[in-house]
């Protein structure tokens, strides 16, 4: 295969499970490959020729299922798409089964899945690479390609001031590991009772000892968003609170990412979701298709970013 060095040197954790395996230089050099991924992709073609990743997902998606898909595909390998959605993982069978018999299939797993406790059993008896593509408390591949997706406006992410707005959930957890290994500054506003978990705030300080990085946590959006080179949002009810949705609603209201609260950011500022978005709740049309909103942008790179991944943890 023709790869770059970056590819077979990289020191990194067999499994992409929390985004806490990878230190601050494995995640700069996953950007690194990502960037030339992207740029020259011819390159990359056939690097994972006869390579099969099966693909755990159940949870819907888009912009994941067709990322990993196209992003395997792309490289020379082949997806094998397991739904889940109607028996979740460990019903039919155990988990650790699932892992013992994948593992002598295939060459990894990507695992969407409502629990994390479920992707740490997986990643525990597989002996293969075990990537997660979302949980109720982590989504490492999107903060990767976030993180990306600023380098590529910016140039650089260290000292950069990144707003999250609304809820402690999976995308803030992973922006918080993310940012503290590439030395941004991130502010995070949202309601009482609804912050990132403790602990996971605890490990990015740890980490932000070396980049620098700072996590500020806040409750006024506006105190949050005020000269932000970046202001970030997320749903206000994830995937599997939808009972929750009206209660949120009224809690979350002003928490709302409207052009007045944007106003209050950098002038280069730029808008960012992980999407799908909920347009009139978390954010206005007027925000989310304004110029400056390069959500698409960080959906396109989800591609180039998981490419990065897979040849980190299969080539």
């Amino acid at each position: 295969m023709t790869v770059t060095a970056t590819t077979t040197t990289l020191a990194v954790s067999p499994d992409l499970v929390t985004g806490m395996e990878w230190g601050v230089s494995q995640v700069r050099d996953v950007f690194q490959l990502a960037a030339d991924v992207k740029a020259r992709p011819d390159r990359y073609r056939g690097a994972l020729g006869g390579r099969f990743l099966a693909m755990i997902f159940e949870k819907p998606s888009l912009r994941t299922r067709v990322t990993f898909e196209v992003g395997i595909s792309s490289l020379g390998g082949t997806a094998i798409f397991l739904d889940h959605k109607g028996t979740r993982l460990g019903e039919r069978e155990a988990i650790r089964d699932v892992a013992r018999n994948l593992e002598r299939m295939v060459h990894g797993i990507v695992a969407r899945v409502h629990l994390q406790a479920s992707l740490d059993e997986l990643a525990q008896h597989a002996h293969i690479p075990v990537i997660n593509a979302l949980t109720d408390r982590y989504h490492p591949c999107q903060a990767i390609s976030d993180f990306f997706t600023l380098q590529e406006r910016f140039g650089s992410t260290r000292g950069l001031k990144v707003a999250y707005v609304g809820d402690g959930n999976n995308v803030c957890h992973s922006l918080i590991t993310v940012a503290t290994r590439v030395g941004a500054h991130l502010r995070i506003a949202t309601p009482a009772g609804y912050e990132p978990d403790p602990k996971v705030i605890a490990e990015g300080r740890q980490a932000a000892r070396e980049t620098k990085a700072k996590i500020e946590l806040m409750r006024s959006p506006e105190e949050a968003v005020a000269g932000a080179q970046a202001v970030y949002t997320d749903v206000w009810a994830s995937m599997g609170q939808e009972e929750e949705t009206e209660k949120r609603a009224a809690i979350f209201g002003p928490y709302q990412v409207n052009q007045a609260l944007m106003a209050l950011a950098a002038p280069d500022t730029v808008f960012m979701h992980c999407l799908p978005a909920h347009r009139g709740m978390e954010v206005t049309d007027a925000v989310i298709d304004a110029p400056n909103s390069i959500a698409i942008d960080q959906a396109e790179n989800r591609l180039h970013a998981q490419k990065a991944i897979l040849l980190t943890l299969l080539a």
